[in-house]
């Protein structure tokens, strides 16, 4: 039997029962619909996380402290700590040549409060040279300066999202809100770049770092020296990033005194999360493939159950087929193509709700944010592939089934 007469003949045997053929092909497509779906999503969350952490900022290094072991580094069992002086270490050229640029932040959370409208939002203590290091673009005014720095101004730079709900119907330049009880003068007010409520910078207010740690986070080192929660370092250029490492390990080494070789602090690179993250992302596409692949398996179930029924319906005229000369080969043939073009038939329906689906989800939003879908190439691919591989698969059991059949038992069946 030719390829070409195998296709023929499946198609005038599934068109024969429409409704069935219809409702076996409905497991398919749900199946290949939530694989698409669910894992465009997941794909959505890696590129939505990678984008936002490549937009912090190019060649940087984060410093943070990290808790030190009894006994070892300072020589206490208490966290260890970050300092001005630390960030100050860092920034002199002779002993780090590879650092380009160093800031030191501290972060709080504190309640704004502006007239009737108040929210929880993040609070950062920076310096003026943050905004170029993390790509803070001000959209209205001006970001914080030497002089606010210097003078301990009460000023603040707002993200997007908190001028939207402290200030929705009021220019916020020049207007006053209050941070844990103390009263700020909005000087700037951030360009919108999207994220989730907390840690995004449209739900951020930046203030002097001087300011943030005389009126709101007044926490010293057991040297007296101000303390911070990240320094962060920008490298020169990309290929000196493992250099500025080495150089900020010695720097801080040598202020901590840390004869031990156990640090405390840790250094991290936009790398080391762009890792991470992605491998977490990458588990979580799995397993929404994983669950979306039930429904498939369902599916193939179904294409199973739907050819041994064919196969008893149809026992006779397997019977006159082996009879008037068709191989064993061809019966099993004709099966498998049955089964394979239910299979690939609903898989390209699934991909084209698949996709539809995919573009539905990308309207949907959370925290605020469109949820962010991808549907590459290899996830269409893989989804044709397994609905033609699940109909191969499903379909040999009552292929073979069909073509071991006795001709003259199937003659006599009624």
């Amino acid at each position: 039997m030719s390829p070409l007469t195998a296709l023929k003949t499946a198609y005038t045997s599934l068109t024969g029962a429409k409704l069935r053929t219809s409702l076996t092909i409905l497991g398919i497509v749900i199946g290949i619909t939530s694989v698409i779906g669910l894992m465009s999503v997941g794909r959505g969350a890696k590129a939505d996380i990678t984008k936002r952490i490549e937009g912090i900022g190019t060649n940087l290094l984060f410093i943070s402290p990290q808790q030190a072991n009894q006994g070892v580094a300072r020589g206490v069992g208490d966290a260890a700590a970050l300092t001005l002086d630390d960030a100050r270490a860092l920034a002199d050229p002779e002993v780090a040549p590879d650092v380009l640029a160093v800031t030191a932040q501290v972060n709080t959370f504190a309640q704004l409060i502006a007239g009737a409208n108040n929210m929880r939002a993040q609070v950062l203590g920076v310096t003026p040279g943050f905004a170029d290091i993390r790509n803070y673009v001000v959209q209205e005014g001006e970001f914080i300066t030497a002089q606010n720095q210097q003078s301990q101004a009460m000023v603040a730079v707002i993200g997007a999202t908190v001028a939207q709900t402290l200030f929705p119907d009021d220019d916020p330049l020049g207007q006053r809100i209050r941070i844990n009880n103390r009263q700020f003068t909005v000087t700037g007010v951030l360009q919108a770049k999207g994220g989730a409520a907390f840690g995004s910078q449209d739900s951020t207010v930046v203030v002097p770092l001087s300011t943030a740690l005389s009126r709101l986070q007044n926490a010293r080192s057991v040297r007296g020296s101000p303390r911070v929660d990240v320094i962060t370092i920008q490298a020169v250029s990309s290929d000196a990033m493992d250099a500025a490492k080495m150089q900020a390990t010695a720097v801080l080494e040598q202020e901590h005194r840390i004869t031990t070789g156990v640090s405390d602090f840790q250094i991290t690179s936009q790398q080391d999360l762009l890792d991470a993250t992605s491998q977490i992302a990458n588990v979580f596409t799995i397993v929404l493939g994983a669950i979306a692949g039930i429904s498939l398996l369902v599916g193939g179930i179904g294409i199973m159950n739907i050819m041994l029924v064919s196969v008893v319906e149809r026992t006779r005229e397997i019977g006159i087929r082996k009879a008037l000369g068709a191989q064993r080969r061809d019966v099993l043939v004709q099966f498998l193509v049955e089964a394979m073009l239910l299979s690939l038939t609903g898989g390209i329906l699934g991909v084209a709700l698949g996709y539809a689906a995919a573009r539905g989800l990308s309207k949907l939003q959370v925290s605020g944010q469109n949820l962010t879908t991808v549907v590459s190439p290899d996830i269409i691919i893989l989804a044709v592939s397994v609905s033609i591989a699940i109909g191969l698969f499903f379909g040999i059991f009552p292929a073979s089934r069909a073509a071991r059949l006795d001709p003259i038992e199937c003659l006599r069946h009624e």
